[in-house]
């Protein structure tokens, strides 16, 4: 067997990568529909909260889907890995350890949101319990070539990673370990291209290339906004057969889409603004006939969104043609379909976290009170003056109705993991309305999610347990399922012609 040389150093700790192969027994992943018991990893995260004695089962891997990888540029010959300690496993009293779950943090990516994504990942590399698991940090670049980060991400705050990305000061940890999602069910879950720009220490050539493997328990993708948590990189995440923390493709594809995420709020009977949805392409044709049309049939107040985006970004209010016009055309610029919405007079932004799967639970309510006239993007990370009430100042039945309804959204749009949903609450009135829900919501401590589950007693390092937990819980269940016809025998198919 053959381990890589000379060991390196990873956020403070020597990294000696053990690829534990499939999670499950036997072929990993390519066929399902044998019913298994709770997925290992559950079981073994399981006895490292609760220090029982045990350890997760690996008599029945072979031997070769074991080995060490230690980034360097030469191999030599080791002894197994058996006769190797393994110092990603710790000891609870006995002989019997118990393994770290190695999670991976997708982080970064191509959309605007980028500089978000950076201050979340930030918060969940530097909250996981080193007891229980061990972070490997994934930044995918703009361009969306995915790395193996030299150093994560450490600027918890949105604010700062935007003004140093303005200011061209951004320090993203670089590196030259290109990383590859294996799209098939595998032992190895990342390919890790490594290129050489000179020659080594230990006469290795420059030019070479090196290819190595990498497996991951479950990755925590935290990368907002388009290509991120629109589904896109789920399905590539379902195509691995990976575990991963969230929503699954159609809940982050329809959590994303504010058009397509209303008709099913309606057709769950959920109460929502009245709204058109317009297409860049009639848009630009036909100008004069899509604001007559629009200006038909709602009225003025109008808020101006991009379907597809987070964070605010896009998003301007209009208050007659003119300023409708000029909306529309921001919006376009983001996404190829805009949602038009009616707003909903001395409006009050209430929000409410939802966590779970099949039986999801929600948060206590909370308030934003923007420092604008509505929270958009700069009063949400640029100007620190917005602020929060948690819980919020509502009445008992108000905040039974807003906790229904968020668990409500989440179910409709068949959600998974976690979201936040986002109310508007009319003042005059009382009338309620859900105005969408966010798979991936901000994640660092001082986000909403955050801080609306704090309030409900589930600190910031215990919700990550819990998500990963239900990440793990999810994948294992899916395994149950077929995805091919049982087979036949030649008798049967006689039988039935």
């Amino acid at each position: 067997m053959k381990m890589v040389g000379v060991s390196e150093y990873y956020l403070g700790t020597q990294v000696e990568h053990i690829a534990m192969g499939n999670p499950f027994e036997g072929a990993p992943g390519a066929h399902r529909g044998k019913r298994r018991c709770s997925h290992p990893a559950v079981r073994c995260l399981k006895l490292a909260r609760t220090g029982t004695t045990g350890a997760m089962d690996h008599t029945k891997r072979a031997p070769s889907e074991h080995y060490r990888i230690l980034h360097s540029v030469w191999t030599r010959n080791v002894p197994e890995l058996s006769t190797v300690a393994d110092p990603q496993r710790r000891n609870h009293g006995d002989q019997n350890p118990v393994k770290r779950l190695r999670v991976g943090v997708v982080y970064g990516g191509r959309s605007s949101e980028h500089e978000v994504s950076l201050a979340s990942a930030a918060s969940v590399i530097a909250n996981l319990d080193r007891e229980r698991y061990e972070p490997i940090a994934l930044r995918v670049e703009r361009n969306g070539q995915w790395y193996l980060a030299e150093r994560a991400p450490t600027i918890a705050s949105a604010a700062e990673n935007i003004e140093s990305a303005r200011l061209g000061n951004a320090h993203e940890g670089r590196s030259t370990r290109q990383v590859h999602l294996v799209a098939h069910p595998s032992n190895e879950t990342l390919l890790i291209v490594e290129r050489s720009q000179a020659p080594g220490p230990e006469a290795h050539p420059a030019g070479q290339t090196l290819a190595k493997g990498l497996a991951l328990d479950v990755i925590f993708p935290i990368v907002h906004g388009p290509y991120g948590e629109d589904g896109t990189l789920q399905g590539l995440l379902e195509l691995a057969n990976v575990p991963y923390v969230g929503a699954g493709v159609l809940a982050s594809a329809v959590g994303m889409d504010k058009a397509v995420m209303k008709t099913l709020f309606a057709a769950h009977g959920l109460p929502v603004v009245k709204h058109q949805v317009v297409w860049r392409r009639d848009w630009r044709t036909f100008p004069d006939r899509t604001l007559s049309e629009v200006t038909k049939q709602l009225r003025f107040p109008l808020f101006v969104k991009p379907a597809n985006l987070g964070s605010s970004v896009g998003i301007s209010r209009a208050i007659d043609r003119e300023t409708l016009s000029d909306a529309v055309d921001l919006a376009s610029q983001f996404d190829r379909k805009i949602v038009i919405e009616e707003g909903v007079t001395h409006c009050r932004e209430i929000e409410c976290a939802v966590l779970g799967n099949q039986m999801p639970e929600a948060s206590v309510p909370g308030e934003i009170i923007p420092s604008g006239e509505y929270y958009d993007y700069a009063a949400k990370y640029l100007d620190d003056k917005s602020t929060t009430e948690i819980p919020a100042s509502l009445s008992a039945d108000q905040i039974t109705q807003v906790r229904q309804l968020a668990i409500e959204a989440f179910r409709a749009i068949d959600g998974e993991g976690m979201a936040r949903v986002d109310f508007l609450l009319e003042r005059d009135t009382g009338t309620l309305f859900v105005n969408e829900i966010n798979t991936h919501p901000g994640f660092t401590t001082i986000s909403m999610f955050a801080k609306l589950w704090e309030a409900s007693g589930l600190s910031y390092r215990t919700m990550l347990d819990r998500l990963i937990t239900l990440a793990l819980e999810r994948h294992a269940e899916k395994q149950d399922t077929l995805t091919s016809a049982p087979h036949t025998t030649e008798h049967e198919h006689a039988t039935d012609s």
